[in-house]
C-alpha cells in the first residue's frame, strides 16, 4: 500500500546535490511557465483594452497555459520530473513517491520561480499589474473549492498514468503533452468561474507581487486535496500492491 511508503526522508537528503540540482529544475522550470502564462493574459490585456476576462482571453490563457506547462514539463523531466506544481509534488509524497524533505525543497523552488516570473513581468511591462486569482460574480468559495478539487485531480490523476506508473512503458514526449492538454482543458472548463489555477505556485506569484490574498487558501486547500486524493486511488487502484520499481526519472526523485 502506499500509505507504508510514505517517508519523511533523511536529514541529509534536503541538501544533496541531487536534490539541490532537482530543485533548481523545479524553480527554472515553474519560472518558464508561469512567466508564459501570466504574462500572455498581460499581453491580451494590453492589446485588448482588458479583455482578457472575454472567450477569447479564455482560450488564448488556455492555449498559452497548455504550451508553457508543456515545455516546463519536458525540460524538467530528465532532472526532477517536471512537477511544476506543489499539488503534484504532494500528490507523489502521499503515493510514496517523493520524500517529504525531497518534497519541501521542490515547494520552495516552485514558490520562488513563480514570484520571481511575476516579479520579471511586472519590471518588463513597465510595472502592469500581475493580476491575483479571483472569483467571477456569483462563484462562491465552494464553487470554486470544488473546480479546484476536480480540475487538480484531473490533472495529477494524467501525470500518475503517464509519468509514474511503471507500466505506462516508453512513451516519452506522450507524458509532457498531455499533462498540457489537460491544463489547457481545464482552464476553458473552469477559468470563467474561478481562474482555473490547479497550482499553488501559480496563484502564489501573483498574489504575492500585486499582494492581493482574498480567497487565496482556495487555491491551495482545493489542489492539495484533488492532487492528494489522485496520488493515493490511483496508487491504490491501479499501481496496487504489486508496485513496480518506478521508471528512472521518478527514481530520481525519492532517491
Amino acid at each position: 500500500m502506499p500509505i507504508s511508503r510514505i517517508s519523511v526522508g533523511e536529514a541529509h537528503e534536503a541538501t544533496h546535490p541531487n536534490t539541490l540540482r532537482a530543485g533548481l529544475a523545479e524553480f527554472i522550470s515553474t519560472l518558464i511557465f508561469v512567466f508564459a502564462g501570466q504574462g500572455s493574459g498581460m499581453a491580451f490585456a494590453k492589446l485588448t483594452a482588458n479583455g482578457a476576462a472575454t472567450p477569447a482571453g479564455l482560450v488564448a490563457a488556455s492555449i498559452a497555459h497548455a504550451f508553457g506547462l508543456f515545455v516546463a514539463v519536458a525540460v524538467g523531466a530528465n532532472i526532477s520530473g517536471g512537477h511544476v506544481n506543489p499539488a503534484v509534488t504532494f500528490g507523489a509524497f502521499v503515493g510514496g513517491n517523493i520524500s517529504l524533505l525531497r518534497g519541501v525543497v521542490y515547494w520552495i523552488a516552485q514558490l520562488l520561480g513563480s514570484a520571481v516570473a511575476c516579479l520579471l513581468l511586472k519590471f518588463s511591462t513597465g510595472g502592469l499589474e500581475t493580476s491575483a486569482f479571483a472569483l467571477s460574480a456569483d462563484v462562491s468559495v465552494w464553487n470554486a473549492l470544488v473546480f479546484e478539487i476536480v480540475m487538480t485531480f484531473g490533472l495529477v490523476y494524467t501525470v500518475y498514468a503517464t509519468a509514474v506508473d511503471p507500466k505506462k512503458g516508453e512513451i516519452g514526449i506522450i507524458a509532457p503533452i498531455a499533462i498540457g492538454f489537460i491544463v489547457g482543458a481545464n482552464i476553458l472548463a473552469g477559468g470563467a468561474f474561478d481562474g482555473a489555477s490547479m497550482n499553488p505556485a501559480v496563484s502564489f506569484g501573483p498574489a504575492l507581487v500585486s499582494w492581493n490574498w482574498e480567497n487565496h487558501w482556495i487555491y491551495w486547500v482545493g489542489p492539495l486535496v484533488g492532487g492528494g486524493l489522485a496520488g493515493l486511488i490511483y496508487e491504490i487502484i491501479f499501481i496496487g500492491h504489486h508496485h513496480e520499481p518506478a521508471p528512472a526519472d521518478y527514481q530520481r526523485i525519492s532517491a
